[in-house]
């Protein structure tokens, strides 16, 4: 039973819930207690700055306010209805909104006075309107009112807008168009939108930037942000430069960020991206390097792999459009072997073109006489001119460089004549291991930046050894500027990404991969053979090369001066004197106590080493000289190598157990000495043997490095074997 007073509630609470779950039966007089209808009306002004609603609600001929409290001798209202329409208002215009969740009853005091207009609040607040609202300055609430609020608010009822908000329009997120033009090795990039003006777009691209959704223009209209403008802003970043100078326009730049603007912008939705024939022919050429137009020489092109076939063909595409790259394969790759090729292919081409300039090679001191055999070896066509000797006779050789096809160099001589080397125009220049120009503030590097050619590449199989910044340094040997300042580039990608920013080092690999070729043994392995043997050469000199000579001598006059009888009879003696010149090849430590000078042979099995464990790669370490060990061991110990030694003295049981260690990658490098080493032994943790001297036998010299070659081992196996130059080894060998 319902009393008839409170019919009126009865009708506007209860029966709208009723017929939602059952149906309901209503007589004539009941329907008279029905309240009228509910029509809402908002009107959205706009007074000193703020955007208010003025919402109404009307039953009949009585007009409320939305957020009125319900009061005596009003008519029956809505109540459903109108908290449905007080929840629309809320999200749009949250301020002044009473705070109640649902709807106002009369027995709560109004949160809100009742009056219209403006009222001020205490002391120099600006004024704010009765009605909820918004302030004008709030982008974010701004938006979400022109783009959802006045669509939301028409859904219930009539919406008027303000003269002033009547010309704001939401608009999508406008097509830009990016032109980017190659004429004469120089690129030009122009960006603009027909949709907006170049400060309009400005600003649009600083919202994105903002993490805004998006942007206000002068006119009041609004512009959704997308996806286009985080591809521009990640272009001009890359390009090292701000959107306003992106927009205001490119020109002049290196050809050599083709294609990290392709990689940027080629899938980039919303952009236009349009390219001259020029820009899209450097790109088609990176994308068919495979089926790239060029034939390795003819002494090289039986010889050269699939995989190194591949990388000829990668040098000879960037250095026909001037760039320049490291070939960053793994150590026993063939590196040099690939870079011979091009350097003999492009002699062909300058023969064609009746031009003769050399080439020029940079390499650690003991491989110089190392490029010289390999091209003797590969490529007897290159005259080869070693840079040694005194500075008189440096300078003489200098003179005469362009007789030559290739100049090879140290990287301790070029520091020294980096005078008389940057006034020489070389064809291309190449740096061996060129991890030695990782820190860009040494001698030799800047001496590397300071070299004249017409093209420049990098060999190292680390390019980053500790830190992106070393990338940096090679990157400005091979196309300065490319990646910025050393500033700008620890601001926009170095400290990111150890922060673990992956954007910023998608963007870095966009960038500089086209520019970087790496092949891991595993990659390449069914190109690869079991086994790869490497001859590495070593020059003696100084007080190593002067022990040498004088102790070869007086041998040689000793024996010269033997009847054959006396020979037969000093046979053992004179084996001792020969394993006496193979030790002053290893060092001279071995034989000579007051010895002060350097070892050729041990700076080069160094590099092998620290090559092979910056690589990931653990080694086995061959010698017949145990003796050796001891100076091996100061200088791993100097390096912070960790490494494991098994000798003739070594137990039975603690073979066992520094086998395990090994396998167990608790080392990266293991001393054996050949005869206690040589048999008996599974090691195919290792997949690098360095033999540093050699053997008479041969076959001892493989059983060694079967310890690893052999069943169980998954990788490919390098083997290097370090000859000190002109000596007995390489007589042995």
């Amino acid at each position: 039973h319902v009393r008839n007073r409170d019919m009126a509630r009865f009708y506007s609470v209860v029966v709208p819930v009723l017929r939602k779950y059952m149906r309901v039966e209503e007589d004539d007089e009941a329907v008279t207690y029905a309240p009228p209808s509910a029509v809402f009306g908002f009107q959205v002004g706009y007074d000193h700055g703020y955007i208010y609603c003025d919402a109404r609600v009307t039953y009949a001929d009585t007009t409320l306010d939305l957020f009125e409290e319900a009061r005596t001798g009003q008519p029956s209202r809505d109540v459903a209805a109108e908290i449905r329409a007080q929840r629309a208002v809320r999200p749009f215009f949250p301020y002044g909104v009473p705070d109640t969740p649902d709807y106002a009853h009369p027995t709560q005091p109004s949160s809100r006075p009742t009056s219209g207009g403006l009222r001020q609040l205490s002391g120099d607040a600006d004024p704010t309107p009765d009605h909820p609202w918004i302030l004008r300055e709030d982008d974010e609430a701004y938006y979400l009112l022109f783009s959802e609020g006045l669509a939301a608010l028409s859904e219930l009822g009539t919406v008027d807008i303000a003269k002033r908000l009547k010309s704001v329009t939401v608009r999508q997120a406008p097509v830009i168009r990016v032109e980017a033009d190659v004429s004469s090795g120089l690129l030009d990039i122009d960006v603009t939108s027909t949709e907006m003006t170049p400060e309009e777009l400005i600003a649009y691209l600083s919202s994105f930037k903002r993490h805004q959704r998006f942007v206000r223009l002068k006119s009041g209209d609004l512009v959704s942000v997308g996806e286009e403008a985080e591809a521009v802003l990640n272009l001009a970043e890359g390009l090292g430069m701000a959107p306003k100078d992106l927009v205001a326009g490119v020109h002049g730049i290196s050809a050599n960020r083709t294609l990290f603007v392709d990689a940027i912008l080629k899938r980039a939705a919303g952009v236009r991206f349009e390219r001259n024939r020029a820009f899209r022919r450097i790109v088609r050429d990176f994308d068919t390097i495979a089926d790239a137009d060029f034939t390795a020489p003819a002494p090289m092109a039986d010889i050269l792999r699939p995989y190194q076939d591949q990388g000829f063909k990668w040098l000879a595409t960037l250095g026909g459009l001037g760039f320049g790259g490291i070939l960053a394969d793994d150590m026993g790759l063939g590196k040099t072997l690939q870079l011979l090729a091009y350097l003999t292919h492009r002699k062909e081409e300058e023969r064609e073109q009746e031009q003769r300039l050399p080439a020029l090679v940079v390499c650690p001191a003991s491989l110089v006489y190392n490029w010289r055999a390999e091209a003797e070896r590969f490529s007897p066509d290159l005259d080869v001119c070693c840079l040694t000797g005194t500075k008189a006779e440096r300078r003489d050789a200098l003179r005469h460089a362009t007789e030559h096809d290739l100049v090879v160099t140290s990287y301790d001589l070029l520091r020294r004549d980096v005078e008389e080397l940057s006034e020489q125009r070389f064809s291309c220049v190449a740096l061996d291991e060129a991890q030695y120009i990782k820190n860009n503030q040494t001698k030799v590097a800047r001496a590397a930046r300071a070299l004249n050619a017409d093209v420049r590449f990098a060999l190292t199989g680390t390019p980053i050894e500790n830190r992106l910044q070393e990338l940096w340094s090679i990157f400005d040997f091979l196309m300065p500027g490319m990646l910025g300042s050393v500033d700008s580039f620890t601001r926009r990608f170095a400290n990111p990404i150890a922060a673990g920013n992956e954007t910023c080092a998608e963007s870095l690999r966009a960038l500089v991969s086209p520019f970087i070729l790496r092949r891991n043994k595993r990659d390449v392995l069914r190109d690869l053979p079991e086994k790869s043997e490497t001859v590495v050469f070593a020059s003696m000199e100084g007080e190593q090369d002067k022990l040498y000579r004088a102790n070869a001598e007086r041998l040689a006059l000793s024996i010269q001066n033997q009847l054959p009888e006396e020979f037969a009879v000093s046979r053992i003696k004179i084996l001792a004197e020969l394993t006496k010149l193979r030790q002053i090849c290893c060092d001279p430590h071995l034989v000579y106590e007051n010895y002060h000078g350097g070892s050729a042979k041990l700076d080069t099995c160094m590099e092998l080493v620290s090559q092979a464990v910056d690589g990931g790669h653990q080694l086995l370490l061959f010698s017949q000289f145990t003796s050796m060990f001891e100076l091996i061991e100061q200088r791993l110990k100097k390096e912070k190598i960790r490494w494991l030694k098994l000798t003739g003295a070594t137990s039975k049981e603690e073979r066992v157990r520094l086998v395990e260690s090994f396998q167990a990658g608790e080392a990266p490098v293991f001393l054996i000495s050949l005869k206690a080493g040589g048999v008996g032994l599974n090691l195919t943790a290792a997949d690098v043997v360095i033999h540093y001297d050699p053997w008479w036998n041969v076959a001892a010299e493989n059983q060694a490095t079967d310890r690893t070659h052999r069943i169980g081992q998954t990788r490919e196996v390098s083997v290097f074997k370090i000859i000190a130059k002109d000596t007995i080894e390489e007589k042995i060998q």
